[in-house]
């Protein structure tokens, strides 16, 4: 028989042990995204990877794709309040936190997915992008190229003037969004992501404009077969995280997650690149037609939308050093 000592000391001992296993996983760090089996899936996954081994069980990493956590808007303001600590939308389904969030979608900005990859990893940018979101308690752990942006459409869309007339979701309610595709003729709808799909199938839509692979991962090859490239047009990734959260972390941790979250960035970056291929490839496989505009098309479809920045980044001189300081970037990396 065990001595009242023995049993003390080993009483002590599972105590202390729970009392370690309890303490050891302080925090949970739940990710929501719109999509799945894309280049923001595998960046949770790699983040998550990397910030569960060097954390040491302190966090825990969840993963809600395909707007598990809820649509868009829902988990913008859930990030927001701090019901949910991180989500992954298109920036410009952030403006309404933050107008700063636009100038993600200024098109001309970026030549291609590498070359947007080094301007929004540049360090000067990154201290910029910092500050975005501050006064709403929010930031952008992360911001990164999804993909080209495209147009599935019933209508083929070959030239600027076959916008004309048409209902065309963007992602995103802001002037940037909008303003480009009624110049074009066009009549933009701002809606989330998932509501797209359904609205095509039912015609409520004419098109929608995203992301390349979002195209793929949710088969709108079924529904509709042309998808146009929008010259010098791309969808951003912004990762959003609360900052009473991350402060609550403490130096240590706080220092592992936004190491790890530029970390997984980078990590993905060539997965991405080769996800758009893989997208073009499934789309054709799918019956599909990939459409690229004319030289003489794509030139003059990007004077019509470039056209309105000046009176969009005219009303916000943050906007206007912004936009400035981004294009000075990108003419930095051009090649």
């Amino acid at each position: 028989m065990k001595t009242y000592l023995q049993r003390l000391i080993i009483g002590v001992g599972v105590a202390l042990l729970v009392v370690g296993t309890a303490t050891a996983q302080q925090f949970n760090m739940r990710l929501s995204s719109p999509t799945v089996n894309d280049v923001t899936h595998e960046w949770m996954k790699a983040f998550k990877a990397g910030v569960e081994s060097r954390a040491g069980g302190r966090i825990k990493v969840e993963i809600y794709p395909a707007n598990q956590l809820g649509q868009i808007p829902a988990t913008v303001e859930g990030v927001a309040v701090k019901t949910i600590e991180f989500t992954a939308p298109a920036t410009g389904f952030l403006i309404g936190l933050e107008p700063r969030f636009q100038i993600f979608d200024a098109p001309g900005l970026f030549d291609n997915m590498e070359h947007a990859q080094r301007v929004l990893t540049d360090p000067e940018i990154r201290k910029r992008l910092a500050t975005f979101g501050a006064t709403k308690g929010v930031e952008p752990l992360v911001v990164y190229p999804h993909g080209p942006l495209m147009l599935v459409s019933h209508k083929p869309v070959r030239a600027v003037a076959d916008f004309n007339g048409q209902k065309i979701r963007v992602a995103g309610p802001a002037p940037i969004q909008i303003e480009p595709f009624k110049k074009l003729g066009a009549f933009p709808l701002s809606m989330p992501l998932g509501e797209a799909l359904p609205a095509m199938q039912n015609h409520a839509i004419d098109g929608s404009i995203a992301s390349a692979t979002v195209f793929t991962a949710f088969k709108y090859y079924d529904v509709a077969k042309s998808l146009t490239y929008l010259p010098g047009s791309f969808l951003i990734v912004g990762g959003l995280v609360n900052r009473e959260f991350m402060k609550s972390l403490g130096p240590e941790l706080e220092a592992i997650v936004r190491d790890e979250a530029i970390k997984a960035q980078t990590r993905v970056a060539k997965w991405a690149n080769e996800d758009v291929e893989r997208t073009m490839q499934t789309w054709q496989k799918n019956g599909g037609e990939i459409i690229k505009l004319p030289p003489a098309e794509a030139k003059l479809y990007l004077q019509n939308v470039t056209s309105i920045m000046p009176s969009i980044i005219a009303k916000s001189q943050q906007m206007k050093d912004d936009y400035e300081a981004f294009l000075a970037t990108a003419r930095k990396y051009r090649q």
